[in-house]
């Protein structure tokens, strides 16, 4: 397999050669182009060192191969990865400007493409930025979200780079799919040889590579629910989605085939997963209980409101008065309706809580007939609501298992492997 590495010109830009590094450990031959403003953060002959290849720096550079270069890397590559991917060349993508090499790549291929995102906290939250996000997500541009923390212009927020190991496991879990989709599309299968190959290299994760979800239909639930108080006001909540689609990508990876019921985010659909977009929280609900049947696994990881207006208003609410009171009515119990027809399913269960963590979650264990709880602490400010990481309990009736700070794609994989324990434990009995 053959990836083209877009490094774009960001501060983190050194931090390409340890994505370079992690996708040659896969097996995975690595073409590097750098941006001039790459180019004066970090050398191209850094890259040049490790990957053994040139590095492509010019458009227009003279070379002794009569291969029109952007085409033919277009045309060759299995999938493309920007990263960093700077604020600049999102804009580039998002509106057609071709006027450098890796621009003019990316115009010209048809193979996946990711992009790891990495600026100023203020870029990234410009309207033009995510603006120019939303196209690209809807085009099929698969992201790897910038992550919060201190950032190099001494701002503090959403803006910097993944982690490497995120992003070459995204961009080996991409690879993976759309080669097990090209296999399926010619129904011929793998020659041995090629096989072997991937069977034998290591990964991120070694899970991408053991699909032990093969015989399972998972269902789950992911992002906030919105109650509407009128045509343009409602209840909802800080969930993003983040930790559900995780759930997702991971089951999708390990082979099961795998239905997420999405409240509003701003997330592109998991490769490989039916996505159904719902609103409210009685949304959510007639569209569980209608996959339900078929599901083997349920995974209810969605933020759903509690509460809504009793009442929805025609029409705008008028401010009046210095007060203005609600009468709220209870939504639907996802969680509790899935556990009274529970059956032979898993049931896994989400408690979101700020205090009292364990003991609010062992309620809910027991009162919605869930097979295991994820407990974790939402106040907290490196783990839980929009972040990239999650510190997690898991409490089923047998034991309590507490893991440290690890990303949401971890702890997806945590609670798979909890999973399959409690439906190996219940064959044997």
């Amino acid at each position: 397999m053959k990836v083209a590495l877009g490094v774009t010109g960001g501060i983190s830009a050194y931090k390409a050669v340890e994505v370079m590094r992690g996708l040659q450990k896969l097996g995975v031959s690595v073409q590097v182009m750098m941006t001039k403003s790459a180019t004066q953060m970090i050398t191209p002959l850094t890259f040049q060192a490790i990957s053994g290849m040139p590095v492509i720096t010019d458009m227009w550079a003279a070379t002794d191969d009569p291969e029109i270069k952007h085409i033919q890397i277009a045309q060759s590559v299995d999938l493309l990865l920007v990263a960093p991917a700077t604020a600049n060349i999102l804009a580039k993508f998002a509106n057609g400007i071709a006027d450098d090499f890796l621009s003019t790549v990316y115009i010209s291929t048809t193979a996946p493409v990711v992009v790891a995102p990495a600026m100023n906290v203020e870029m990234w939250a410009h309207p033009a930025t995510q603006e120019n996000v939303r196209r690209l997500r809807q085009r099929g541009v698969h992201f790897v979200d910038p992550e919060a923390g201190y950032l190099a212009c001494k701002s503090v927020g959403p803006g910097r780079l993944a982690e490497p190991p995120q992003i070459v496991a995204r961009a080996w879990e991409i690879l993976n799919f759309n080669l097990k989709s090209e296999i399926e599309d010619s129904d011929k299968g793998l020659q041995p040889t090629v096989v072997n190959s991937i069977s034998s290299l290591s990964t991120p994760d070694s899970r991408l590579q053991t699909p032990d979800l093969t015989a399972e239909r998972i269902l789950i639930t992911a992002g906030p629910t919105y109650e509407a108080i009128d045509p343009v006001r409602g209840i909802t909540n800080r969930s993003s989605g983040k930790m559900g689609y995780a759930i997702a990508e991971a089951a999708a990876a390990r082979g099961a085939e795998v239905t997420l019921v999405s409240g509003q985010v701003s997330l592109a659909p998991p490769a490989g997963v039916q996505t159904i977009c719902v609103k409210s929280a009685q949304e959510m609900y007639d569209a569980v209980m209608q996959k339900l049947p078929q599901a083997t696994i349920v995974v209810m990881a969605a933020a759903v409101a509690d509460y809504r207006p009793a009442h929805r208003a025609d029409h705008k609410m008028k401010k009046s008065g210095d007060k203005l009171i609600l009468e709220l009515e209870k939504t639907p119990d996802i969680l509790a309706a899935v556990g009274r027809v529970k059956e032979s399913r898993i049931v896994i269960g989400f408690a979101a809580e700020t205090q009292n963590v364990e003991e609010n979650a062992i309620k809910k264990l027991n009162g919605k007939n869930a097979d295991f709880i994820v407990a974790n602490d939402v106040s907290a400010s490196d783990a839980g609501f929009d972040v990239n990481h999650n510190r997690v309990t898991i409490i089923s009736r047998q034991e309590k298992r507490e893991y440290p700070l690890l990303t949401k794609r971890e702890v997806a994989d945590k609670i798979f492997d909890t999973a399959l324990e409690i439906k190996q434990s219940q064959k044997a009995q």
